[in-house]
């Protein structure tokens, strides 16, 4: 059996990359650890930050082919943030122009919910306080 310890990150590849940069960073709040453009890809590679702690790797690559990304297609079906205060998460976006949709609440854990969009339309969630669901 293998022994994982983590998912170490996530790529995602930016039709866009300045814009994705901006919304990653300066909207969603990730830290730019290393930033990278690698002239023989004609591609730019930032490395991003939680609290800290490596997560996502932002990638730009030319004429890269546009995916499906509905959350209810098949393939990776979004990438979801805990935060701790649902409605501050959602009035941070939406003074962003970011639209959120109506606020769910999970039948399971009964914690609430919602979705958004990245600026390729890649779906992701804001959990409340999801970390105490996983640990």
């Amino acid at each position: 059996m293998l022994n994982l310890k983590g998912i170490h990150h996530i790529a995602i590849i930016a039709s866009n990359y300045q814009q994705s940069r901006h919304f990653y960073c300066e909207i969603l709040g990730l830290q730019l650890l290393n930033e990278t453009y690698r002239a023989e890809r004609q591609s730019w590679k930032a490395d991003l930050a939680l609290d800290g702690r490596y997560v996502i790797e932002l990638f730009s690559f030319p004429d890269a082919p546009p995916r499906i990304s509905y959350p209810e297609a098949c393939g990776l079906r979004h990438l979801a943030f805990a935060v701790e205060d649902l409605e501050q998460a959602i009035q941070c976006l939406t003074s962003h122009h970011i639209e959120c949709e109506p606020i769910r609440i999970d039948p399971i854990t009964d914690k609430a919910f919602t979705f958004f969009s990245d600026p390729d339309g890649l779906p992701l969630e804001f959990y409340q306080d999801g970390l105490d669901d996983v640990e």
